[in-house]
């Protein structure tokens, strides 16, 4: 499954193609820093034990997604959950114990998708989708709650996505983003160069090129509330602080 011939951080051309490259290159990333976890640990997922190398990260995700969870207990048209680049499936497994309907997770990433069919196969309401929304591989589908948890950075155009999902909204849907980093504007340029930094220095400089750095301005042609200002005063002084944004998407009906 993970047998991948990485050379430099690269993929040589006759071995992936533009499709596939960057499914390849994420792999061989998560591989290179620990996070392709056994199916043991993802069952456990979001805990991990203190000792965990990404012990901090999976903390914040635990909360946001325990806060995620509550939020959809308190609505209770939330029916129908659609989670995009949903990874191994550890959220989606989650937020099916608190759905009223269905809820699907959908990633263009096959080996982390396979793992999550073997994983949570079998509970009734969850279902998982090979592909990209932007393709039409929804056809008519409607949700009424649309999440982009960790994963949206990975979209290189904002606008594009959220149109795209906010036509796969039921009337009184909404899209939400959190665990992902949206930044000031001005700030965006140095944001770059430490993504780059990073990926040069972990030995896959070309993921650089897969890896976009969105800004709260790039969100005003929606109707968007912040549920969560990791910048707000009160926020910058709690003990275990947050670093990212909840950002709520209306319908655009509303």
């Amino acid at each position: 499954m993970y047998n991948l011939k990485i050379i430099k951080g690269f993929l040589p051309l006759q071995e992936a193609s533009i499709e596939d490259r960057f499914n390849k290159l994420y792999i061989a990333l998560r591989l290179k820093e620990e996070r392709i976890y056994s199916d043991k640990e993802v069952l456990l997922l979001p805990k991990v034990l203190p000792s965990h190398r990404y012990f901090k990260e999976w903390n914040i995700r635990s909360r946001n997604s325990d806060k995620l969870s509550q939020y959809i207990n308190r609505n209770g048209h939330v029916c129908n959950i659609l989670e995009v680049g949903c990874g191994n499936g550890w959220l989606s497994a989650k937020l099916s114990t608190v759905a009223r309907g269905k809820v699907t997770g959908i990633d263009i990433n096959m080996v982390e998708m396979e793992q999550a069919r073997k994983v949570f196969g079998n509970i009734p309401n969850l279902q998982f989708m090979y592909g990209d929304i932007r393709c039409g591989i929804l056809q008519d589908k409607r949700y009424d709650l649309i999440v982009f948890a960790a994963s949206i950075q990975y979209f290189p155009l904002l606008d594009e996505i959220l149109k795209v999902a906010q036509r796969h909204l039921t009337l009184q849907g909404e899209i939400h983003i959190l665990d992902s980093p949206l930044y000031r504007f001005n700030v965006i340029a140095e944001a770059k160069q430490r993504s780059k930094k990073y990926y040069t220095q972990t030995g896959f400089p070309e993921m650089s090129v897969y890896y976009f750095h969105h800004s709260i301005e790039d969100l005003r042609p929606f109707k968007f509330s912040i549920l969560y200002n990791p910048h707000a005063l009160k926020n910058k002084l709690r003990l275990h602080r947050n670093p990212f944004h909840w950002i709520v998407i209306k319908n655009s009906y509303f």
